[in-house]
């Protein structure tokens, strides 16, 4: 294997690095009160790749069993404990366990140990997941038709 093709082809190299500091406030707070922080979108990545800190409470969240056909998924648990479906068994991820998902790998994760949990959701390539993140809260307001459109315009494929 061999590196990519440069993405840069400056002699002297650019001042181009982006801080985002602790404490930041999460760019989405869904109504059961999980915080999706955007680290890094596909926008702002040029495309390469999108990372996002997920933060839940002690509640019982997370999507059933899917399949991207476009992007692969990676997950790193930083606190508590995540549950990681990998195609074919669930297993009960804690902190700095790691997953990684193939594009066409069924996934899916909940958190069903009662507690508080968080993890790092990673995507490559960069597809713009922050449309899909948002339009969640407005499923069940679709009806099959949207909703159906909302999860293929998203490459969310579901096996129920």
């Amino acid at each position: 294997m061999t590196y990519p093709p440069p993405l840069y082809d400056g002699a002297t190299g650019e001042i181009s690095a982006t801080y985002r500091p602790d404490g930041t406030a999460p760019e989405l707070v869904y109504p059961n009160g999980t915080r999706v922080h955007y680290l890094s979108t596909g926008a702002s990545t040029g495309g390469l790749f999108g990372l996002y800190r997920w933060e839940c409470g002690p509640e019982v969240t997370g999507p059933e069993p899917h399949f991207h056909r476009s992007i692969a998924e990676s997950f790193y648990i930083l606190s508590g404990t995540m549950r990681i479906y990998d195609g074919g068994r669930w297993v009960d991820a804690e902190p700095g366990d790691y997953v990684h998902v193939p594009a066409g790998g069924i996934h899916a994760f909940k958190n069903k140990s009662g507690a508080p949990a968080s993890m790092l959701l990673h995507f490559s390539p960069g597809a713009p997941r922050e449309g899909y993140f948002e339009g969640l809260v407005r499923v069940a307001q679709m009806d099959e038709e949207e909703r159906a459109a909302f999860y293929r315009d998203h490459d969310n494929h579901w096996l129920t």
